[in-house]
């Protein structure tokens, strides 16, 4: 079995002299990567006085960032990336939680750096200013990483306001990334894109389709986000991964015309739904792209499915909800929908099981109602099994002999004793020209109904023209208004802020 550092390190024996990292104006070869990582192996067991078992990354975009990561692995560690935009404190939760051994800090730690460093718990190594020029006295050696060793920890948001840990072992980076290397045809020549924050799992196409094969990684910083055709062309890239989102700011300023980015070859969008406008978009602007709409949890490892978007628009599925198919899943992942009572359906909540499926969460107490077998959902009192489904908790079915996705379970609210998903109103929505981004969110009204809102980017659309859209729909999915807005909030790893918008319309009690 090939462990996570041993891919790239299999890459830096064979390629020396190529490019494995280019970030912030730095390019390293594999060569002088690999030396950087033996030398932070040092730094970091010469801190600890013995190997880490979970290192924490309070960084971002640097250097530093994914030498440590690295590092982490080599010495049988596993990486936990935070979010230096994140409160100090949360930061601090997440490193008790998660028992840290050590966080690795940097000047793009964050305005917080304070506040996590008086209340997380263990050491911290700082890697601001000349720290690299201090010597070390000995390269620590290569740890053995077996198959239930944990490769690395993220953290989502939990219902009650705790983040939930998820583990990845070796095993389940293992199966994901030994196909994604073959279905994305990474070689050694590829030019990759990091557009994705490190705590948001995504990252893991990237870095490790990349050194997977000997490949370059070039790392976006947060400006080159609103400007990926800029960036695809400057780094001559032939491969890019991110969040829809980026076709959104691109289409915004006018910044993504046919034709403009001829270099790529695959194009891998994941994290929230893709909308067939923008998908078209995107195709038209790397002709030369292979575009894939990827779906996947966490909790399963990245992504467990890919729908390759046909070259000829003539063949694309026109589905219910105006979003790409997710497609199917990876043929070494089990999956069925089950309805309510937890029995088979067409049409239901997506449920997963497989060498991609995680362990089980940090805290055992919130694998409770996460996952079923045979019809029975886990009260956790007793052992995870591999024969367990992870519930997805999103919504699909096959339409066309595609799977699509459908929202959320929890995503489906009723108004007037009628459920709707939010999804089939933007869909509608978004037909006008004129829109280029469309939210519907659903909002406690004063007199305790619920109102619908309309937000959109894009030029200004009459209420008249909207409502001509919606006639189609019955009374009760009309939104109360449409805003028009200059841009959509996103959270840190590039999905709609739907909590933040939803904060906004609350009216104050």
């Amino acid at each position: 079995m090939t462990h996570p550092y041993e891919w790239f390190r299999a890459s830096a024996e064979k390629y020396p002299s190529r490019i494995a990292l280019d970030v912030a104006g730095i390019e390293l070869t594999y060569a002088e990567l690999q030396a950087a990582v033996e030398w932070m192996s040092a730094r970091m067991h010469k801190v600890l006085g013995a190997p880490p078992r979970r290192v924490g990354l309070l960084t971002s975009r640097s250097p530093v960032t994914y030498i440590a990561y690295l590092a982490a692995l080599r010495l049988g560690g596993a990486p936990v990336p935070l979010n230096p935009a994140a409160p100090g404190l949360r930061n601090a939760d997440i490193a008790g939680e998660a028992a840290l051994d050590i966080t690795i800090l940097d000047h793009s730690s964050g305005d917080d750096v304070a506040e996590y460093r008086a209340n997380a718990c263990g050491r911290f190594l700082d890697m601001t200013g000349d720290t690299w020029r201090d010597p070390v006295a000995g390269i620590p050696p290569q740890a053995q990483r077996h198959d239930d060793d944990i490769a690395y920890i993220n953290f989502t948001s939990g219902s009650t306001g705790k983040p939930k840990g998820v583990p990845t072992t070796d095993l389940n980076m293992y199966a994901f990334v030994e196909h994604i290397v073959e279905r994305y045809r990474f070689t050694s020549e590829s030019r990759v894109s990091h557009a994705f924050e490190l705590f948001f799992d995504g990252s893991i196409i990237e870095m490790f389709g990349a050194w997977g094969a000997g490949g370059r990684l070039c790392v976006l910083q947060r400006a080159d986000v609103f400007t990926p055709v800029k960036f695809v062309n400057a780094k001559r890239l032939t491969h890019w991964a991110s969040a829809p989102s980026v076709i959104s700011f691109a289409r915004r300023l006018r910044a993504l015309p046919p034709g403009s980015m001829p270099t790529l070859r695959r194009t891998s969008f994941g994290g929230e739904a893709l909308p067939i406008e923008a998908a078209e978009a995107w195709a038209k602007a790397a002709p030369n792209s292979i575009v894939t709409n990827a779906y996947g949890p966490t909790e399963t490892t990245v992504v467990v499915t890919g729908y390759a978007v046909p070259r000829d628009c003539a063949d694309w599925i026109e589905t219910s909800n105006g979003t790409v198919p997710i497609g199917d899943l990876y043929p070494h992942v089990d999956w069925i929908l089950l309805d309510s009572d937890m029995q088979p359906t067409d049409d239901g909540e997506l449920c997963i099981r497989g060498p991609q499926r995680f362990p089980g969460y940090l805290d055992p107490a919130q694998n409770a109602g996460r996952f079923v077998v045979d019809g029975r959902v886990h009260d956790g009192t007793e052992s995870l099994t591999p024969e367990h489904y992870y519930r997805t908790g999103d919504r699909c079915r096959k339409e066309d002999g595609e799977l699509v996705h459908l929202g959320r379970i929890d995503d489906q609210v009723k108004i007037r004793g009628y459920r709707i998903e939010l999804s089939e109103i933007e869909s509608v929505l978004r037909r006008h020209p004129a829109v280029a981004e469309m939210v519907v969110i659903a909002v406690p009204a004063a007199d305790g109904e619920v109102d619908l809102h309309g937000l959109y980017t894009g030029d200004k659309v009459t209420d008249a023209e909207f409502m001509d859209l919606l006639r189609r729909l019955p009374g009760y999915m009309h939104p109360r208004g449409f805003q028009h807005r200059d841009s959509i909030p996103l959270s840190s790893v590039g999905k709609v802020d739907r909590k933040r918008l939803i904060r906004e319309f609350t009216p104050v009690a």
